[in-house]
């Protein structure tokens, strides 16, 4: 792999990989897909706990305790999310975990192991985030709307909640674009005369926040630098003119979807027209433009109804990561 690593990054938008479906790349997005895992398995989901919404774990052993001992990465470091909601009065009086608005939603870690490297071609650092899990993490979801993703006139718009779990902070924690931009800036101090890539992967809100962590990283860090994007299950993110940036960027995005998921075909809607930027369009209404989205980057598109192993269709189900991950590896070609 180490001769191809770029075109497995998406340097050629993985022509001739995707159908039918190469071998490396399939591994190489189910070993992804496990970071992913892992960030759900070190989040304390049990809202009775004094220590809900934060890891299970330390940073040396999440990998190990999730299952994932030989990953040749080491977590250097453990990000949070921050909610902009501000639960109002009446609320003060419900259970705690309604109210929280920052959580550990995933980590950044390093290749360390020099076979893994050389296997590689390069030293890889993965930022791995889970999907929504908190009260406040459903509620910044249903804030569909689009806004400006940057005061750039020409920067486009994303979702609202979206933007706001990855922009906003609280004065004993900073926001997850903050610590992002922190942890790459180091590492690339660290590592920098090394060639290095970085790849995003996240499921769900996850995978949505990574389409934001990786068009924040290739604006502000002024290097040339491979930055991928894994998406598993992941809802729309930005209008036309987000995805336009992204290309410009060389941003690589590879969404694997499934056909049978309602969460990809949301929020908003997809329309076939030049710009969907507001005030483009004659004739429509006024509120139209901040509900059309645009798809991003290249799509792996699976279904659950030509997988034998899944019985019947079930809403839930056909979101899971493990059924993302099951279809991966059993997908051959399109027919």
């Amino acid at each position: 792999m180490n001769k191809k690593w770029m075109e497995y990054q998406g340097i050629k938008n993985w022509e001739g990989l995707l159908d039918p479906l190469d071998e490396t790349l399939r591994a190489e997005i189910i070993r992804y897909g496990h970071f992913v895992e892992a960030a759900y398995m070190g989040f304390n989901c049990d809202t009775s706990s004094s220590t809900y919404s934060l890891c299970h774990h330390p940073k040396r052993s999440l990998l190990q305790r999730a299952g994932f001992p030989d990953t040749g990465y080491k977590i250097t470091k453990n990000l949070q999310a921050t909610s902009s909601i501000q639960p109002p009065d009446w609320m003060k009086k419900a259970p705690r975990w309604t109210t929280i608005r920052s959580s550990w939603i995933g980590y950044v870690s390093v290749c360390t192991d020099k076979k893994e490297i050389a296997r590689l071609g390069r030293r890889d650092v993965v930022i791995a985030l889970r999907g929504t899990s908190t009260f406040l993490e459903w509620i910044e979801n249903l804030r569909a709307t689009l806004t400006p993703v940057s005061d750039d006139s020409d920067s486009g718009m994303v979702e609202s909640g979206f933007l706001s779990l990855y922009t906003s902070r609280t004065s004993d924690s900073p926001s997850l674009q903050e610590q992002v931009r922190e942890e790459i800036r180091r590492l690339l101090k660290t590592y920098g005369n090394e060639t290095l890539s970085v790849t995003i992967t996240g499921h769900s809100l996850g995978a949505a926040l990574a389409i934001l962590a990786a068009y924040d990283i290739k604006k502000t860090i002024r290097r040339e630098l491979l930055v991928t994007v894994i998406s598993f299950g992941g809802p729309r993110v930005g209008n036309r003119s987000f995805r336009n940036i992204l290309e410009k960027q060389g941003t690589k995005v590879l969404r694997i979807v499934n056909s049978d998921d309602l969460v990809t075909i949301l929020p908003g809607f997809v329309l076939d027209a030049e710009d969907s930027s507001y005030g483009q369009w004659a004739g429509i209404p006024g509120w139209l433009p901040w509900w059309v989205y645009a798809e991003v980057g290249r799509e792996l598109r699976l279904s659950s109804r030509q997988s034998p192993h899944l019985a019947g269709i079930n809403v839930a189900t056909c979101h899971e990561l493990g059924t993302y991950l099951q279809l991966v590896n059993g997908f051959v070609s399109s027919d």
